[in-house]
């Protein structure tokens, strides 16, 4: 079930919370000990981290003063449009991840406006990207429902899809990730419609604007026909999506790919932490990984410990991930590519739709 709204995740799956057996809360528990005494460490050791939301801004700032400088030499000539894409991306998954820990509140987490407008800032850089304030909601509830019917943000960017053209399509496409499933809907397709160009309002908007307009333009240029539009507007969408349209499509599906792939899902005991990541760090995706700064090696340890930032996360990998195999979570389970991201192994989904769900989409039950 790929539910509409968050409170509608909620009210569906209320009666399907297990108790953790003894021995996994005992690893639950030694994980999240030694994270949080790796993070002391560093910080005991690196007395600047302590100064978290001044790093907070400080991250926030490089990110956007690196789009701008690639930019800049983009369009003085010095550096070649595709050069410019692949840096810019770059820059901007930092932002990303400056983003998700301001849901977290790990910055100025008692001054909301600063947070909500570093919030603001870091969804202008990435543009491509639902309402951060709606998405607040939606990840507060991943962390809870992880790996279960009702984790929407997840299922939104594939995950317990089957992998195939569809799935990356849609890894890559906000817009088609919405199209796409509207042929599994079950009376329910202009809600999601709605709840989407609500959540895409109003910077997807103009992302997706200049992105279709800049494929369409290009397409027919293959074919000897040009849009009509004037010169200088048709530069304009040229140079808007090479610095701030494109590196957000790049950066996007990495971490769409990534993170879809190493979240289980389907047969994840609700509540268990064990079982909703692995680490997936194989050596051919450090491209992928180059563009969502990482994500795929240490996002498992943000799901033990929310409370780190991001770069507390990459500094503590090397401790991080050794209590993690040490306690069994997984590294590198490739099988999940032919499980369609199942835990255990390939099967239906185990949760119907519930009776009570008012707002959703129901998605068929994979093979």
């Amino acid at each position: 079930m790929l539910y509409a709204t968050e409170n509608d995740a909620r009210r569906g799956s209320r009666r399907k919370a297990v108790a953790l057996s003894a021995a996994d809360r005992q690893k639950i528990a030694q994980i999240n000990s030694e994270l949080r005494r790796a993070g002391a460490e560093l910080r005991a050791r690196f007395p600047w981290l302590r100064h978290q939301s001044a790093l907070g801004v400080a991250a926030l700032a490089v990110s956007i003063v690196g789009m701008a400088v690639s930019g800049w030499l983009y369009f003085a000539g010095a550096l070649p449009a595709w050069a410019c894409v692949v840096v810019s991306a770059f820059f901007a998954s930092i932002a990303h991840e400056v983003e998700h820990d301001l849901i977290h509140s790990l910055y100025f987490p008692r001054q909301s406006a600063i947070r909500a407008l570093m919030t603001a800032v870091a969804w202008l850089v990435r543009p491509g990207t639902i309402n951060p304030f709606l998405r607040k909601k939606l990840h507060l509830h991943h962390h809870k429902a992880s790996g279960n019917a009702d984790d929407l943000e997840e299922r939104a960017i594939t995950n317990g899809e089957p992998y195939g053209l569809k799935r990356i399509l849609m890894m890559a496409d906000g817009v088609l990730a919405v199209l796409l499933r509207l042929d599994q809907e079950k009376g329910r397709r202009a809600k999601l419609l709605v709840f989407a160009a609500l959540a895409y309002f109003p910077l997807g908007w103009l992302h997706y604007a200049l992105f279709y307009t800049f494929l369409l333009s290009h397409g027919l240029g293959l074919a000897g026909v040009e849009l009509p539009v004037s010169t200088s507007l048709a530069a304009f969408i040229d140079g808007a999506c090479v610095v701030w349209i494109l590196p957000n499509v790049l950066r996007s599906f990495c971490l769409n790919f990534v993170s879809s792939s190493m979240h289980f899902y389907g047969d994840v005991e609700r509540g268990n932490v064990l079982q909703q990541t692995q680490v997936l760090n194989a050596w051919f995706l450090a491209p992928l990984q180059l563009f969502c700064f990482n994500f795929g090696s240490t996002h498992a340890m943000h799901h033990f410990v929310a409370s780190e930032p991001f770069y507390v996360r990459q500094l503590s990998a090397s401790a991080g991930h050794r209590v993690l195999r040490a306690n069994g979570v997984r590294f590198n389970d490739l099988g999940t590519f032919l499980r369609d991201n199942r835990y255990k192994t390939k099967a239906p989904l185990v949760s119907p739709a519930p009776a009570n769900c008012a707002i959703g989409v129901a998605e068929p039950q994979s093979p």
